[in-house]
């Protein structure tokens, strides 16, 4: 309803007249449907409408907004807790912010504390049918959000449930007149789709938000993460490809500061894909270059360590395998990143690397402990 330019105008018109009409042809309902699930007779919503019955009365206002799903606000009427949910939306953009910026420095479990409060009331508010548009887009930008730090902290068993938040985050940025956020949101679901192993949606959503990018940043971040999906479903062509335009971008704009699309991460992503596509050796050649940047985020570090241990590992360098393995462990659990520590001990499980995997495993089994306690 919300996403509709002729509603939002009768909306914002405050005329309960135009609103009615307006709220009829959205929802496909005839004078007497309407007055059907008002308790009203046909001829009063008609005189409604027309402007010849007038409407003023609080309490009938608060009725017709409560059976219509509407907003209070926008009849002239307040809710009891209007004021304290105003006050909620007010300060929604700058939680959303603050938590992104926590996530980012390796504090996703502070993100997801802060993100919880604000998205479980819009929801309870959505549910309801009571979101105006300003609310409808902090509501996608907060399922976002909270869905990518739920995919930090997740253990891979759980990480389908990241997906569903940044799921519920696209279904409402496809309807919105918004380009830009419609590519980040299928740049983050794809991702969150990936970890969970849903690799062909991840590669088509990870393809559509390339394919609609409107600056080389957006793309070029669409890009790395195509390549990460690709490399994890064994298809070496398109890996191929997208690492190469990856690095196009990087040589075009070389000052690139983003967690993804930066010389650090995208040695990470260049590397693990090779050790996907069994071609170890050329993955550690690409880790033994030097980075021109450091890690966008602590999180990354971890990452690198993981995939530098899978692809000694691979090559048959098991106590280089099991050393970096161990310092991967310890980051991991300080940083709290339990699928980085099932990596841990997939990599050491198939390698004999026993002594590392049981490390691996109590340190997920401090942190899982630890985690249900705080989120």
């Amino acid at each position: 309803m919300w996403s509709d330019p002729g509603a939002a105008r009768a909306f914002a018109s405050r005329d309960l007249p135009t609103i009615l009409r307006a709220y009829r042809a959205i929802n496909g309902l005839s004078q007497q449907d309407l007055a059907q699930l008002l308790d009203y007779d046909k001829s009063y919503i008609a005189m409604i409408e027309t402007g010849k019955r007038s409407f003023d009365g609080v309490r009938a206002r608060q009725h017709l907004a409560h059976r219509l799903g509407l907003p209070y606000h926008l009849l002239g009427v307040t809710d009891p807790d209007d004021a304290d949910f105003a006050a909620l939306v007010q300060f929604g953009d700058s939680v959303i912010r603050l938590a992104d910026i926590a996530r980012q420095a390796g504090r996703a479990v502070d993100a997801v504390n802060e993100l919880w409060p604000l998205v479980a009331r819009l929801e309870a508010r959505a549910a309801e049918g009571r979101l105006d548009p300003h609310t409808l887009r902090l509501l996608a930008h907060g399922r976002l959000s909270l869905g990518v730090s739920l995919g930090t902290v997740l253990p891979e068993e759980r990480l389908t449930g990241a997906a569903v938040w940044t799921g519920k985050a696209l279904l409402i940025a496809r309807h919105l007149d918004d380009p830009a956020f419609l590519g980040h949101a299928l740049r983050m679901h794809g991702n969150e789709l990936r970890k969970a192993d849903r690799l062909p949606a991840a590669i088509a959503r990870l393809e559509h938000a390339a394919a609609i990018a409107t600056t080389p940043d957006d793309r070029g971040t669409a890009v790395a993460l195509l390549a990460r999906a690709a490399g994890e479903a064994r298809h070496e062509h398109r890996f191929t490809e997208a690492i190469s335009e990856c690095h196009r971008v990087l040589d075009q704009v070389p000052y690139q500061d983003g967690m993804l699309l930066n010389p650090f991460s995208l040695r990470e992503i260049h590397a693990r894909g090779l050790v996907c596509l069994n071609r170890p050796v050329d993955a550690l050649n690409v880790l033994s270059r030097p980075a021109a940047t450091a890690p966008a985020a602590p999180q990354w570090q971890v990452i690198e360590h993981v995939t530098h241990g899978e692809t000694l590992a691979a090559m048959g360098d098991h106590n280089g395998s099991a050393e970096t393995l161990t310092v991967a462990i310890h980051a991991a659990e300080n940083r709290r990143l339990p699928h980085q520590l099932q990596r841990v001990v997939r990599a050491a499980d198939n390698h004999s690397l026993h002594a590392v995997a049981e490390d691996g495993r109590s340190a997920l089994s401090r942190l899982r402990s630890m985690l249900a306690l705080t989120t």
